[in-house]
């Protein structure tokens, strides 16, 4: 048995669809198909039932799973291990605004231990890449926020949180209990840098139709924040995120949520990016995201 049909196999199991398992293995459902029904010919029995909804796993199946799990974990640990013998064992992440700080010291530690030998880069990127450097090739994985161009990318959402509006503490409007975004229709907004993200621009730069004083444009939360503290600029922020005294936030009743996600490069992850990912799903789930 391959690996690579294992993890085949795998994905099929926990998604219980062939078409759910090929996106997200970033392939076609006819080779998928075909891999899956060669694995059950080498084996000599039918690991999976096959319905018009999806499938679900015979006893059979059952047990592979469980195996196959086991042995894709023993090998991504033996490559891990062989590459930090080897000097080699490196790994990038990227991260926008305020996702480093979303990582927090629990995902660091248990990285750092599951991977002592591992050594971990960190690159912040700016508002311009929501990719964080990923699309670039520049990081692994990468901590950020949806939306963006995903095509060819993997994601994950490990949270959404609600979006706010942030305002000087003395705003006028800065005790209401929540706002609506045609109601800021008098006020600077701030723009993204030109080439940005079609679909990042359109969501974080989202303003009224009646909106005719530009802000300036900024490049990092930080630019915006100052911006609003200086000089009054309407800027939006996730309602979890801690701001600076003299700011706050009022939370914004037709703005979308925002995703909290961890994207990668589509096709077989290595075992590094995996098990970042593994363990950055664990400890969301854990805290009831």
């Amino acid at each position: 048995m391959e690996l690579r049909v294992l993890r085949y196999f795998v994905a099929v199991a926990e998604e219980r669809h062939f078409g759910r398992a090929a996106t997200r293995l970033h392939m076609t459902q006819p080779p998928l198909s075909r891999a899956v029904r060669q694995l059950e010919a080498d084996l000599g029995c039918t690991l999976l039932d096959r319905s018009p909804t999806g499938v679900s796993l015979t006893a059979a199946g059952a047990v592979l799973l469980d195996e196959a799990r086991t042995l894709l974990a023993q090998a991504d640990r033996a490559r891990v291990r062989v590459a930090a013998a080897a000097g080699t064992a490196t790994l990038t992440v990227g991260t926008l605004a305020d996702s480093a700080e979303e990582a927090g010291t629990c995902l660091a530690a248990a990285y750092r231990d599951r991977h002592p030998h591992v050594h971990i880069r960190i690159r912040e990127a700016d508002l311009s890449d929501p990719t964080a450097g990923l699309r670039a090739g520049l990081v692994d994985v990468a901590l950020t926020r949806a939306p963006f161009d995903a095509s060819g990318l993997a994601t994950r959402v490990l949270r959404s949180d609600p979006v706010g509006v942030v305002l000087r503490a003395d705003d006028p409007l800065a005790g209401r209990g929540s706002l609506r975004l045609d109601e800021l229709g008098d006020r600077r907004w701030f723009r993204l840098p030109e080439g940005t993200d079609p679909l990042w621009n359109a969501y974080w730069a989202r303003r009224p139709d009646t909106v005719r004083c530009e802000g300036p444009v900024v490049r990092t939360v930080h630019e915006c924040l100052q911006s609003v503290l200086w000089n009054g600029t309407v800027g939006l922020a996730p309602l979890v995120r801690s701001l600076p005294d003299g700011l706050t936030v009022v939370p914004l009743t037709d703005m979308p949520p925002s995703r909290l996600v961890i994207a990668w490069r589509g096709g077989d992850a290595g075992p590094l990016v995996r098990s970042f990912v593994q363990l950055a799903a664990e400890r969301w789930n854990r805290k009831g995201a």
